[in-house]
């Protein structure tokens, strides 16, 4: 039993990273896989997050050394910031994986995660272990290593203070850990009912001038390889496949160059057999690795010396003969690999295409698709479609000769089981907690993304040889612009329900309108919509009844809500009773370019805080930088709030607003931002208030940010219930048009802030301190300074308000709005004329 479950892992494995496009390999590709079969060597690189990964050594070892790489992050990234959207958190973690899952099919590796949830920046190892479930992490890494069964593991930060990032140093302990836990059978027993104990040869880290800036690779215990090499084969050096590979991080700002010429990396033995040239020392990567394989490394060789690019398929028979050969290995680990393997090739030889399509990309349990498949032999070869299978059923016997380049077309409505998961991303399915994600399917854990929703399976006669393929139904359409286009195909709820807003903030005892939009995902949905409500809170009305007669139709609902007398948070909910059943998911959708498109649906609720609250003044600007929800925050709390474009940052359009914000890290997104900084800095000195919110150093668009010298740095304070000390308890902003006390700062999400300026001038005040509880020594006063200039008032402030006021934090709302309020004194002006 534990065999085939093994079997069936594996190739959920191999295949859970390919693309919704069907594959259509080229020369060079074919070529490349064809001696790829002819190794048999694993290397896993392990880290913490999307984008530590080294696609220069990932890139070599993959295409050079023809090795099964395969990528370990433990988290998605979901703390990081956006540098491409809105989304932040879960979608964010979503974008992350799709964009490694991008960088992977350029690089030609494997991608795999654990369940731990990327909290935001840790300053150490124990404070990271203090939020994820440590023993949780490791099993996830032992799973990992037991499936993948890599030879080499290598990590890409050292165990200690060095790597930066608590995430990072986790990331090398839990390798070093599951090194050993790996082989222990008496160490998590319950994963070997389908997986048995491995032990990996060595562990080396990707050392180098980061951690040890006088090396040279002559070190004891250190190997180099030159990973700049050229490949003739796909025509481009290993370095410049990576920066393709690298730059598919886009939401992190990774784009990056290509290099040429030598590039060295540096490995640093740390435990297991250490090798003294090679990393593969000692292992034999060859077919007679496994018992029975000699003869299959012979033929494969055969085929590399036949093969022809104007004539794939003349090696058809020496594949056949591979793959018979292979079918009858006892080794089911690379039994089920190398089959899988041969299988690919034997498709690309021949040319053949197999695509099957939906009428629409999103079904609900229990209602019909339209599918169509597209079969084509484009080569000379013998090949007859025996067989149809719809998700395990549905057998279709068809027993027909695919003639070549005459395409084969064939129809089938399918049913959508009753009980069929929606295609909600696997690990967002249950509520987590803080620092892990929930995921008690143990064959589930680790996986890059979700299984198809739906395949189709196709048992084939190749030259008499029975194959079968597996492709996921996709959605596919024209677009007047980008031509044929994909998406993958998924099965939802029939309703979606969204709320317009993230967060409702009651600032007096008057009700707000809460609008729901109603989307239908079925035809004549009919149905009962109400609001879950915290207790004290009021809505009317009780309900609506629902009636979209067309699938895709919306419908717009409004309800007024009416807070407690007494200052109260909680969650309202949107709900859809429908057939006896009740539905609460939200529909977010999450669409660019270089991913594939993805839907994420959570559940309908938004936060509703009613908080004692003052405002001041009633204009603001925004300027937009890494994209963030203060706009719509400050809107909920009564503020008209101008989103100004370059061409409205004008002189005459500053001085009507109150105050003028740029958003986070505006000064490292916005090229043009250095052309009107003088006019914003006028605006201040003229009477305004100028708020600029966080930014990196590196890569600043303006050097001339402020009215006085203050230097960015890394500094942040990560604990989100760090004391904060009130520096300037009768500073204005501490008290107008709301008294800040302690109390304020309470029940604060994923950080304080972060990038606090390390040093100012002295015109600046500094209003707050702060530190993590293991830097008492060392204070951090630069997360919010002020400076009178000239009328008005300059504000930089590093705290994480991005985060806060979209999560309806009571204190930093009454906070920012005394920021905001610092220009209240500034003589009303007329509306603005935003045409000006």
């Amino acid at each position: 039993m534990k065999r085939s479950i093994l079997l069936s892992l594996t190739l959920l494995f191999i295949t859970a990273a390919f693309a919704q496009k069907p594959d259509k390999p080229d020369a060079a590709e074919v070529l490349l896989k064809l001696k790829k079969l002819n190794f048999l060597g694993n290397v896993l690189y392990m880290a913490a997050h999307p984008d530590d990964e080294n696609t220069r050594l990932i890139a070599y070892l993959s295409n050079e050394t023809l090795a099964n790489i395969g990528y370990l992050a433990l988290t998605r990234g979901d703390g990081g910031q956006n540098l491409i959207g809105p989304e932040i958190r879960e979608g964010l973690g979503i974008i992350r994986t799709q964009e490694l899952l991008a960088a992977r099919r350029v690089d030609g590796g494997k991608q795999f995660f654990s369940r731990a949830n990327d909290f935001g920046y840790s300053k150490t190892a124990t404070e990271t272990l203090e939020i994820w479930d440590e023993d949780q992490v490791l099993s996830d890494a032992v799973w990992i290593f037991r499936k993948f069964r890599p030879d080499v593991v290598i990590t890409r930060f050292p165990p200690d203070e060095r790597a930066g990032h608590g995430h990072h140093t986790t990331s090398a302990i839990m390798a070093e850990k599951a090194f050993k836990a790996a082989a222990n059978k008496s160490q998590y027993p319950a994963q070997l009912k389908y997986v048995d104990t491995w032990q990996t040869k060595r562990l080396y880290t990707n050392t180098g001038r980061w951690w040890n800036p006088n090396m040279t690779g002559e070190e004891d215990g250190v190997l180099t390889i030159d990973v700049g090499t050229y490949s003739p084969l796909l025509g481009k050096s290993y370095t410049e496949i990576a920066a393709i590979s690298r730059s598919q991080h886009k939401s992190q700002g990774f784009g990056s160059s290509g290099s040429r010429g030598e590039s060295k990396e540096f490995l640093e033995y740390v435990m297991g057999d250490e090798a003294e040239e090679d990393i593969f020392e000692g292992i034999d990567t060859s077919w007679k690795r496994v018992k029975g394989g000699e003869k299959i490394g012979k033929i494969v060789s055969q085929a590399i010396e036949k093969y022809n690019p104007a004539e794939p398929s003349a090696i058809l028979p020496e594949l056949i003969e591979a793959r018979q050969a292979i079918s009858k290995l006892s080794d089911p680990y690379w039994k089920q690999l190398k089959l899988s393997e041969v299988d690919y090739l034997i498709k690309a030889v021949t040319g053949l295409f197999i695509e099957a399509v939906a009428d629409d990309y999103a079904v609900t349990p229990s209602k019909e698709v339209k599918l169509s498949l597209e079969v084509i032999n484009r080569s000379p070869i013998n090949i007859t479609l025996e067989e149809i299978q719809y998700a395990q059923k549905n057998d279709t016997t068809v027993n027909a000769k695919l003639i070549e380049n005459k395409d084969f077309a064939f129809s089938h409505t399918y049913t959508i089981p009753e009980n069929a998961a929606f295609s909600q991303p696997y690990w967002l399915r249950e509520e987590g907690t803080l620092g892990m994600y929930k995921v008690e399917d143990q064959t589930m854990r680790g996986k890059p993304e979700n299984d198809p929703a739906l395949q189709v399976k196709v048992s084939l006669s190749i030259e008499g040889e029975q194959i079968s393929y597996s492709v996921p139904v996709v959605y596919k359409w024209n677009d007047p612009v980008g031509g044929e286009l994909y998406r993958p195909f998924a099965v939802t709820p029939p309703v979606f329900v969204n709320l317009n807003e993230g967060v409702y903030i009651f600032s007096g005892d008057e009700s707000k309108t809460v609008t729901v939009d109603v989307k239908a995902v079925e035809d004549n949905l009919k149905g009962k919509l109400k609001l879950k409500v915290p207790s004290g809170w009021k809505v009317n009305p009780a309900s609506y009844d629902l009636a979209i007669d067309k699938k895709w139709g919306e419908s717009h609902y409004s309800f007024e809500l009416l807070p407690p007398s007494e200052q109260s948070t909680g969650d309202v909910q949107a709900v859809v009773e429908l057939d006896g059943h009740e539905y609460s998911n939200s529909l977010t959708n999450i669409d660019y370019d270089h991913i594939p498109a993805q839907m994420l649906m959570n559940k309908a609720a938004s936060k509703v805080v009613k908080l004692d609250i003052k405002k001041s003044g009633q204009m603001v600007g925004y300027i937009q930088g890494a994209g963030d929800a203060i706009p719509a925050a400050l809107r909920e709390i009564g503020y008209e709030v101008w989103e100004m474009s370059e061409s409205d940052i004008k002189p005459d359009n500053l001085q009507k607003m109150d105050a003028v914000i740029l958003g986070v890290r505006a000064l490292n997104t916005n090229e043009r931002i250095s052309f009107y900084m003088d006019d914003l800095l006028d605006y201040a000195k003229n009477g305004g208030t100028l708020i600029v919110q966080y930014n990196n150093s590196y890569h600043l668009h303006a050097d001339h940010f402020a009215p006085y010298p203050l230097e960015l740095s890394r500094d942040r304070v990560t604990e989100e219930d760090a004391e904060v000390r009130i520096l300037k308890p009768d500073h204005q902003v501490m008290n107008y048009p709301n008294k800040i006390t302690s109390k304020d700062f309470e029940g604060w999400v994923q950080e304080r802030g972060l990038y606090f300026p390390h040093s100012w001038d002295s015109h600046y005040e500094a209003i707050l301190s702060s530190n993590d509880k293991e830097e008492k020594k060392s204070p951090k006063n630069g997360g919010l300074l002020i400076a009178p200039y000239g009328k008005g008032h300059y504000i930089y402030t590093g705290y994480s308000w991005f985060r806060e006021l979209p999560a309806g934090v009571p204190g930093a709302y009454r906070l920012f709005v005394n920021l905001v309020s610092l220009g209240a004194d500034k003589p009303a002006d007329t509306k603005v004329n935003k045409s000006n």
